[in-house]
């Protein structure tokens, strides 16, 4: 159940104990609440069973969307893992800024940047997991939360990122300590990505707040990054 709707649940627990102490004080009818509850409820169960929490997704989406800075955030964050991503030699084949536009796109989630799995697919398929394909993936994932971080002292985002991070280390059998060591060292790589091409990924934070395509996201790149002066992050 996602925490949304576990939220809902709590919600609805809440009103119904208040709902028996103060309703004879208040002269409550007892149907309201017991309506207002179910109807709660009921909410809850058809988002988990049926939409598999897409739509108290949207629902934060969408009340978090009326916030500038939240969505300015959200498309640092996606710029920080599309330009590491595309430093690295990863191909980005999508991306999206909000739960809206990947369910539009039939993405799953909240939307994010979207990646070409084929190379990583191939060497799992002859179960092996090459040392430069980890610390690149690694890479990736963190550089969106390093992303937010570098322009806000903090990052907001990035709890799913990590969860991909730790869910492959510990699938080849990571201990917790190599775990939290190799997370670190990642942050500091996208990071140091990051600086190095600071024109770049400002540039790419604008073309995607225009949405542009991503071919066009990654012409943008190149250009700036070719250009004879780059001016890192002071």
């Amino acid at each position: 159940m996602s925490q949304l709707s576990l939220n809902l649940v709590a919600i609805s627990i809440f009103v119904i104990t208040m709902s028996a102490l103060l309703g004879p004080v208040m002269r409550l009818s007892p149907v309201v609440p017991a309506i207002a509850t179910a109807s709660v409820l009921g909410l809850a169960a058809l988002d988990t069973l049926t939409w598999q929490g897409r739509g108290s997704t949207l629902m934060l989406d969408w009340l978090a969307g009326f916030s500038k800075e939240h969505r300015a955030r959200i498309t640092r964050h996606e710029a920080g893992h599309f330009l590491v991503a595309h430093q690295l030699g990863i191909p980005v084949t999508d991306y999206t800024l909000s739960a809206w536009e990947a369910l539009q796109k039939g993405h799953p989630g909240q939307g994010g940047v979207q990646f070409d799995t084929q190379f990583l697919d191939a060497e799992l398929q002859q179960g092996k997991l090459s040392a430069s394909m980890l610390d690149r993936l690694c890479t990736i994932w963190m550089a969106g939360g390093a992303a937010e971080a570098m322009v806000y002292g903090n990052a907001e985002g990035g709890d799913d990122d990590r969860g991909k991070l730790r869910a492959l280390l510990n699938q080849i059998r990571f201990s917790t300590a190599d775990t939290q060591q190799k997370e670190r060292l990642s942050v500091l790589q996208a990071k140091t990505l990051l600086e190095t091409h600071w024109a770049a990924y400002e540039a790419l934070v604008a073309a995607m707040e225009r949405r542009e395509p991503v071919e066009e996201c990654d012409r943008i790149i190149t250009a700036a990054i070719a250009l004879p002066e780059n001016p890192s992050l002071s």
